[in-house]
């Protein structure tokens, strides 16, 4: 499955725009990467913890996405896009969203 941020396929044709497709999930934070986290943001630096949990999330999101617009026959999946945002203390939402399309033959 093509996933791309463009919205075309270079050396294809699009022959029909499939709709919509999207993956979202929700994680939480470990409490052993929060106190670290807090102890960190004193001395500066990444927070590689919540690197981590952000780029899983992301994998999830575009692994859910990618099985919607296989449902539906799709072969690529443009103009995808990624947004993220806390739900509730400690808990974030990371959203992958795309237009599924088909290639001509």
């Amino acid at each position: 499955m093509l996933v791309l941020t463009i919205n075309d396929v270079p050396g294809a044709q699009i022959e029909q725009a499939l709709g919509l497709v999207q993956g979202s999930v929700v994680q939480t934070k470990h409490v052993g990467r929060d106190l670290f986290a807090g102890l960190k943001s004193i001395v500066g630096g990444e927070l590689a913890g919540y690197t981590e949990l952000l780029n899983e999330a992301r994998q999830i999101a575009t692994r859910r996405m990618i099985e919607q617009a296989e449902k539906i026959g799709a072969d690529a999946i443009v103009g995808v896009r990624y947004t993220s945002g806390e739900i509730a203390q400690g808990a974030c939402e990371v959203y992958a969203y795309g237009t599924a399309v088909a290639l001509k033959k």
